[in-house]
């Protein structure tokens, strides 16, 4: 467990942001996902001791971030969405300075700001104006900034925001080696889901200030609804003819050869599938739960 956080309310001038939130993170890639105004950005800068709560506590690597705030950022990398750059100032020094406020001496913090940036491939233009580079190296020496001390715990906000799909694809894959080739285990806040996908492998997800889901992604995404997908060879139209006549829901599955069924089969009798295959001679060469995507799991928790 990385982060602890228990019975937290956080209430601006009236207005509730975190809603007696409790929640564990634990090690590995954790996507923090909700709709805007759920208390995600609240809760990133409560783990930060960027904003102190209501009520309740919370524990980032055994540290209490309203007590000791600079002990948690020194362990504890932090990639926010917008830019807060600093005029003028180059890729090294802006990462060395970084290294600086996370508690390494001068020497050190340059020599880790020049590993950083090779490890996140801004290697050429290093000594020039963050202000005058591209969005993708912009983000890349946000990443570098925020791993420079090597932290045990990175917060990143957005991290592909307004990036193509090639330079998309480059942070995701930092992201995703980031455990293996750092041991730095990771928290993503997105709102794009594909991203999720690529490289998270756990899910918190709020809504209104609550939690809604908390669960590994496999698992998330393999809870069923009772709707299987069938493949057939033979008369699917009997077959599914058949299915209504006994109750099931059945839609085409979207193949243009429609041999494929959605059946919706809440009840999991599996058994009125082959009784109905063998009434109409239509052999079922695959019937399995239908995998729901991250969009569909999303919106059904928030519904």
């Amino acid at each position: 467990m990385q982060v602890r956080v228990q019975g937290v309310t956080r209430s601006y001038e009236g207005v509730t942001a975190l809603d007696n939130l409790s929640l564990t993170i634990p090690a590995g890639r954790t996507a923090l996902l909700g709709p805007n105004g759920a208390g995600k950005s609240t809760l990133l800068k409560i783990l930060l001791g960027l904003t102190r709560v209501t009520s309740g506590s919370v524990e980032v690597l055994g540290v209490d971030p309203q007590t000791d705030p600079l002990g948690v950022r020194a362990r504890v990398g932090y990639m926010p969405e917008d830019d807060a750059f600093l005029p003028d100032m180059t890729a090294v020094e802006l990462c060395a300075y970084g290294a600086e406020l996370a508690g390494l001496p001068p020497n050190e913090a340059v020599e880790r700001a020049h590993a950083a940036l090779f490890h996140v491939g801004v290697d050429d233009k290093r000594y020039l104006p963050v202000q005058g580079y591209s969005t993708g190296l912009r983000q890349r020496t946000k990443l570098a900034a925020a791993i420079v001390h090597d932290p045990d715990l990175l917060f990143l906000d957005e991290p592909t925001n307004g990036l193509d799909p090639p330079s998309r694809e480059e942070m995701l894959s930092l992201v995703a080696d980031l455990k293996d080739r750092r041991g730095c285990d990771v928290v993503l806040s997105t709102h794009l889901l594909s991203d999720v996908e690529r490289v998270c492998d756990h899910v918190l997800v709020l809504s209104a200030g609550r939690l809604v889901a908390d669960a590994p992604l496999k698992e998330l995404l393999g809870r069923g609804d009772g709707r299987y997908l069938a493949r057939c060879k033979g008369d699917a139209g009997a077959l599914s003819r058949a299915l209504t006549d006994k109750g099931v829901a059945v839609t085409p599955g979207g193949d243009a050869a429609g041999s494929t069924l959605l059946l919706a089969l809440p009840d999991g009798d599996l058994d009125v599938v082959w009784r109905c295959a063998v009434d109409t001679h239509t052999q079922v060469r695959h019937l399995a739960p239908k995998a729901n995507t991250l969009d569909e799991t999303f919106l059904k928790l928030l519904e």
